[in-house]
């Protein structure tokens, strides 16, 4: 069933917690943009494997991670290693050193899965802020290397899209002052 009627009232149930809990909580706050980006990964995932970029198997790991970040923070026993943190890490510097150094800011766009790309980044950034919401409101615990991994999205996700518009011969513009 697609539907139980429980969270018409505006509650909803995680593994940790012991009762009902408001669904604008910190917690499904949290939940909900990790959410939020897995999905828009899925859409930067087939627009990438279009273009033939090589870099869907980047985004399928990471959609994977962050199920795994979802579960931690619904208070499974599951998380983020530290060999994940040193893999995304490995990620960004082999992107860094195939495309050019940036010397400026870099209007988002170029390319339409660069600009994806560059979506989802700011969703990284989203997601981050609101996981370190819950975890100083003590709604939610995490551990250390799923708050490095969460860091590091975002710059993963910034180099492919710096990486897409390379690959794609798009010349990156930055901003008129």
């Amino acid at each position: 069933m697609f539907y139980t009627r429980k969270g018409d009232d505006g509650t909803t149930k995680t593994l940790k917690s012991n009762g009902r809990i408001l669904k604008c909580s910190d917690t499904i706050e949290a939940l909900g943009c990790v959410d939020e980006i897995n999905s828009f990964l899925g859409l930067c995932k087939i627009k990438a494997e279009k273009e033939n970029l090589g870099i869907d198997e980047i985004v399928y790991d990471i959609q994977n991670n962050l199920f795994i970040i979802q579960a931690e923070l619904a208070g499974c026993d599951k998380t983020i290693t530290i060999d994940k943190v040193t893999k995304l890490e490995k990620v960004i510097d082999d992107l860094e050193k195939q495309i050019p150094p940036i010397t400026h800011f870099i209007l988002s766009g170029g390319s339409e899965i660069s600009a994806l790309f560059d979506i989802a980044r700011t969703l990284a950034r989203k997601t981050e802020r609101n996981v370190i919401s819950a975890i100083i409101k003590e709604q939610v615990v995490i551990s250390n290397d799923t708050k490095s991994y969460l860091n590091r999205l975002s710059s993963v996700l910034y180099a492919l899209a710096r990486f897409s518009n390379y690959k794609l011969g798009v010349l990156e513009i930055g901003p008129k002052y």
